[in-house]
């Protein structure tokens, strides 16, 4: 009897370590499989990709921000090879056939935080099965929302005055001066630009500088708001006297 519950025992422990092994490559292989990421945001969509032999990888630039590479840290893959500064354009795409098992690592060049690693078994794969969408590419044709635009002063000496607003995104301000001559636009007289972060910003406005000599008169400035995707906001105006 006790032979036997010892043979059972035995029987039991290895059949566990059989099915555990099973798992364990049945669980490899279901996430192996060709891939499509997308790049896009700081980020990859897969940051950790699992393939099989002679299964390759896609990457999808697919925006709002496109200056990033695929570049590997010691296999000598790179989508920019060559280039300092990569800038793909939306849709645009690079791929990548692992033949040798290993974990090979990919970071971007001007960005270390957009990362990824792929790991290869040794397995043989299927080369001909895709099993993401291709990714969408993401346009962003919303412009930027000014509010509350205020002079803190209309008239104001040649230091000029603060410009106050409100604003829902990352963008450029700026703004070109006109004088006014019996109400009308009379000419160019300068221009003035700022970044702007998201919520409330102070900017000095019309003050005397390189680019406008403010000299007392009457003036109208027409100011414009564009974000990082060259939305432009609808142009608003303010009238203001330099004495």
């Amino acid at each position: 009897m006790v032979h036997r519950q010892l043979t059972r025992t035995r029987l039991l422990t290895a059949l566990s370590v059989v099915l555990g092994a099973a798992a364990l490559l049945c669980a490899a292989t279901a996430g192996a499989a060709n891939r499509r990421v997308s790049i896009g945001n700081y980020q990859w969509s897969l940051p950790q990709i699992n393939l099989d032999l002679g299964e390759h990888v896609t990457w999808y630039w697919v925006g709002p921000d496109t200056m990033h590479s695929v570049t590997g840290s010691d296999s000598g893959i790179d989508s920019d090879r060559g280039i300092n500064t990569p800038n793909h354009p939306l849709g645009d795409t690079f791929r990548v056939t692992f033949n040798h098992p290993g974990t090979y690592r990919f970071q971007c060049k001007l960005h270390p935080g957009v990362r990824g690693s792929v790991n290869v078994s040794s397995n043989p794969g299927d080369p001909n099965a895709e099993v993401d969408p291709v990714p969408k590419i993401n346009f962003d044709l919303t412009p930027p929302y000014v509010s509350e635009l205020k002079l803190r002063s209309r008239r104001f000496g040649r230091r000029g005055t603060t410009l106050h607003f409100g604003i829902d995104e990352t963008s450029k301000i700026d703004a070109e001066y006109y004088s006014m001559r019996h109400g009308h636009r009379a000419g160019f007289a300068g221009w003035h630009a700022w970044r702007a972060h998201v919520g409330y910003n102070d900017v000095r406005f019309a003050g005397r500088s390189k680019h406008f000599r403010a000299r007392p008169g009457r003036y109208m400035a027409v100011i414009r708001a564009t974000d990082t995707s060259n939305n432009t906001a609808r142009k608003l105006t303010r009238r203001f006297r330099i004495h």
